[in-house]
């Protein structure tokens, strides 16, 4: 797969989680809609990821967000690399369970409508950079 076959591959993928994430949302699964929002901006970054790495266009094998804008030279925020450090933790915090008990209790429904909205913000940057040539 070339690195743009590859590219849209995460782009149409994390599309898809973006979906799922709407849809448990509006079912109050909120542990794991703020999962798959981590997934959604971890497929945007792999597919950024391979936009920019035309002849080795393999994200690390990873779920940590700013490790893996780092590794691109991404010049982020301060406050885009809290949220994503933030975000990154969601991975963990709703798949195992010594973490997920805690981060039920944690994810009421305004703290998953805030970080929903964080989520999206940073979907919007990534897909706007996606589409630069």
């Amino acid at each position: 797969m070339n690195n743009i076959d590859l590219m849209n591959y995460w782009i149409k993928s994390s599309d898809a989680d973006y979906g799922v994430m709407l849809d448990l949302k509006e079912k109050r699964r909120n542990t794991y809609c703020l999962f798959f929002g981590q997934l959604l901006i971890e497929k945007l970054l792999k597919a950024y990821y391979a936009k920019l790495n035309k002849s080795a266009p393999y994200a690390p094998r990873t779920h940590q967000l700013v490790y893996l804008a780092k590794k691109m030279n991404m010049k982020l925020t301060q406050r885009q690399e809290d949220l994503l450090e933030t975000i990154s933790d969601f991975n963990m915090e709703a798949r195992y369970g010594d973490y997920k008990y805690t981060f039920e209790l944690k994810c009421t429904d305004e703290y998953t409508n805030i970080w929903i909205k964080n989520i999206k913000e940073l979907r919007k940057w990534l897909k706007e950079l996606l589409t630069k040539k």
